[in-house]
């Protein structure tokens, strides 16, 4: 489908937009995949950021606003990426990287997710937001989710981190892979290259979702071959966000360094170039991918595709052998410590 611009100022955020028709028999879904870069550094630059986004993607008539991948706290691409990490030594500037990452990171709860719930409840929108999540000294790459009333509705920490993703972010557990069911139809996440593993996918299929995010940080054309496979496999709605960043959206040398390439980087120099997009149960794009720009990138999500598309395949239905095949989740949390001082021992007399 050809993609219809809004009349946007030239110096705003570019709407993509699709025209859907006008069956009002259909529940239909106006959403929109963030596709803008964060502050790098400064959180509360940020969510004034995404404020300013949410606002403008509410104004068009948008339900769910989906953000990428790490939007509030930022992705470190580079050479930050490895914080300077060789084997058997840090040196004492990554360490001090690591710490400013750190402080820009979020508690859950905590003031920003406070913040990020009244802007839902504020422009009446289903929230998905990728965020570096702080717990103590520990990072996770975290989505959070909430309604359209304000309400935070819980999160989605990242299971596997990618290559040296490893080094600065922690590992998820089972007790954080939900599947919202929502006046909007159910929803849930998976994380970059977390769209890749099959198992993870099919515990969402079996929750039944519906819209399905793909917040991300792949800009890669091939990134698009997974997004529609998913959308098809699933029989559901992928709607994939990615930052659009140019060097300039991350500080200058010497405090942030891209490797042995910043030499060749001007300001404007494109550093992740988007390709955000939103898919049909059906594998038809509907809007995106875009490499251009920030923009915001909408579609109307006819939800009775669903069922039309499941009629062809339902991957954990009719289509499923659990006589052969079956996959145990084990979603419970995974504590290190665990204090049972404040838990009634049974027997026990006072004395």
């Amino acid at each position: 489908m050809a993609l219809v611009p809004s009349s946007a100022p030239i110096d705003g955020p570019v709407f993509a937009e699709v025209d859907m028709g006008s069956d009002s028999s259909a529940l239909t879904v106006r959403a929109t995949v963030v596709q803008a870069s964060t502050v790098f550094y400064d959180t509360p630059a940020t969510l004034d950021k995404a404020e300013r986004l949410i606002a403008d993607a509410a104004a068009s008539g948008s339900q769910l606003v989906v953000f990428p991948e790490a939007f509030i706290g930022g992705y470190p691409r580079g050479s930050t990426f490895g914080f300077g990490i060789t084997i058997d030594s840090r040196s004492a500037k990554a360490k001090e990287d690591f710490r400013k990452y750190h402080a820009s990171a979020i508690d859950v709860p905590g003031p920003e997710v406070d913040r990020l719930a009244a802007l839902a409840g504020k422009y009446k929108v289903y929230l998905v937001m990728g965020v570096i999540e702080r717990a103590g000294y520990t990072l996770y790459c975290t989505v959070l989710f909430f309604d359209s009333q304000g309400q935070y509705m819980g999160k989605h920490r990242k299971l596997m981190p990618t290559a040296l993703e490893r080094i600065i972010w922690g590992f998820g557990d089972g007790s954080t892979i939900p599947v919202f069911e929502t006046p909007i139809g159910k929803m849930g996440a998976l994380i970059c290259w977390e769209n890749k593993m099959p198992l993870l996918r099919t515990a969402l299929y079996g929750k039944g979702i519906e819209i399905y995010c793909a917040p991300t940080a792949d800009s890669r054309d091939i990134w698009q071959a997974s997004m529609t496979h998913i959308a098809l496999e699933g029989g559901c709605f992928v709607l994939s966000a990615n930052q659009f960043c140019l060097r300039k959206d991350y500080p200058p040398p010497p405090e942030y360094v891209f490797g042995g390439t910043d030499d060749e980087l001007s300001p404007d120099s494109v550093v992740c170039s988007g390709g955000s997009v939103i898919i049909s149960p059906s594998g038809a794009v509907l809007a995106g991918p875009n490499y251009e720009r920030e923009a915001l990138i909408s579609a109307d999500l006819d939800l009775c595709e669903i069922a039309r598309a499941k009629f062809d395949f339902d991957v954990v239905g009719h289509y499923s052998r659990p006589d052969i095949l079956s996959l145990t989740v084990k979603d419970h949390p995974l504590n290190t410590v665990t204090f049972t001082s404040g838990a009634k021992v049974e027997g026990s007399q006072k004395l």
